[in-house]
């Protein structure tokens, strides 16, 4: 490098603050791909637990105050005689909102994948399938209301077995939300992996620019200018990969999105994201930016101080 050369970026850098003390040009070399794989991963990880965190939301709001009645009883005329009394008792309770009697021809489609049709016992008798009341209360079912439904349906019904339907979903809710904490922490694995990455890149070129610098420094450069340099350069890389590992994501997003939506489950249903998710996801490039440049300025601020 000619010592005119030096004078003019000396000049520029003390003028303007936009000397190219890293010779590189945009989008080039290794650093954009990593940043944009890291953006991409963490958009995806983001959706996940996003849409884990909805699909929770919506099925604990929809059984919140949902009761099951069965009618355990292997008699069928006993049976239907006691559901239709449990129904009646459970009609005068307060507090109900809803109340439906399951028919047969929709619990027999309910087990039909699981056990077939015609299920015979060893004697050759139908298996009996229990009578279903399905009860929606205003609020949620406690143990308090439980009771007091358990108190008028016995009586007329002592086959009755009474239950909240969040009690035996609540499994399920729990392995949901273990994995949503899994996602956000693979968030925040994968955005220390970026700082990473942008910190060994910026003590990378900084070594490869170090006489430079030193040069620089001797015209009359400060640490923030020779900071700011690498800042923006490392800056635009970033923009740039994480526009490409939005892009990614996006496309990966949208194709699991269409598998899962061809299941049909009510869980996976209320699993969609949402307007104000997909704007977070549009942000995870910005705050990857924003990190990648805080990063970089940290570290070679840092690094300009141990060297001078």
């Amino acid at each position: 490098m000619s010592l005119r050369t030096l004078l003019g970026g000396g000049r520029r850098l003390m003028g303007r603050g936009e000397a190219e003390l890293i010779p590189q040009g945009r989008m080039s070399g290794p650093m954009p791909w990593v940043i944009a794989i890291m953006v991409a991963m963490t958009a995806i990880a983001l959706a996940a637990g996003l849409a884990l965190g909805n699909a929770v939301t919506a099925a604990r709001a929809e059984i919140e105050g949902g009761v099951t009645v069965q009618i355990v009883e292997p008699r069928a005329d006993v049976r239907a005689g006691q559901a239709k009394r449990a129904v009646a008792a459970i009609k005068d309770l307060p507090g109900i909102a809803g109340l439906r009697l399951v028919p047969q021809t929709e619990l027999d489609a309910l087990i039909e994948p699981w056990l077939g049709t015609g299920i015979d016992d060893a004697t050759g008798n139908a298996i009996p399938v229990p009578a279903l009341i399905d009860v929606r209360l205003d609020r949620q079912a406690t143990p308090a209301r439980l009771a007091a439904i358990a108190k008028a349906v016995m009586p007329v019904a002592p086959s009755a077995k009474i239950d909240a339907q969040s009690n035996w979903l609540k499994p399920v809710f729990d392995a949901m939300v273990s994995l949503q904490l899994l996602a956000m922490v693979l968030v925040g694995l994968l955005a220390l992996a970026l700082a990473a990455a942008v910190l060994l890149a910026a003590r990378s070129a900084l070594g490869a620019n170090r006489d430079t610098i030193e040069i620089v420094h001797l015209l009359g450069g400060t640490d923030a200018q020779v900071a700011r340099v690498f800042q923006r350069s490392i800056g635009y890389d970033a923009a740039g990969g994480g526009a490409v590992g939005l892009v990614l994501a996006m496309v990966v997003i949208f194709a699991l999105g269409r598998r899962f939506a061809g299941l049909g489950a009510g869980l996976v249903d209320n699993g969609a994201l949402i307007w104000s998710d997909w704007l977070l996801l549009a942000l995870v490039p910005l705050l990857a930016t924003l990190l990648a440049m805080v990063t970089a300025r940290l570290t070679v601020m840092h690094a300009l101080r141990k060297m001078l």
